[in-house]
């Protein structure tokens, strides 16, 4: 994977091909009997809010913007507000969010 060289700390301006290879596996990693099963638990990753299967989303930990992968161990389903709190954030910072955040942490939606 080619990165060009970048200020921001534990960002990478990651090449268009990596990006979209990566979400070809992400979208073929979607169609695995492993993450339906995953889905099928009907519980936010971040939150642990019940969520109707169909509403969950797939999260990268490390998002692939910032130099994640597509694959088991950096995806994790999770419910539609806490995929869109956290952003592009890596865990440390989305730790601080919460932290941040105050007492309402596990109710994002």
């Amino acid at each position: 994977m080619k990165r060009r060289k970048s200020l921001k700390p534990f960002a990478y301006d990651l090449e268009e091909s990596d990006l979209k290879r990566e979400r070809r596996k992400a979208r073929e990693l979607r169609e695995s009997q492993w993450w339906k099963r995953r889905v099928a638990r009907g519980r936010c990753h971040y939150c642990g809010a019940s969520t109707p299967p169909g509403e969950l989303t797939m999260d990268h930990i490390v998002p692939i913007a910032r130099g994640g992968k597509s694959t088991r161990g950096n995806v994790v389903p999770c419910c539609k507000s806490c995929n869109n709190a956290k952003k592009q954030l890596l865990p440390m910072e989305w730790e601080e969010y919460l932290k941040n955040a105050g007492p309402k942490t596990n109710d994002l939606k």
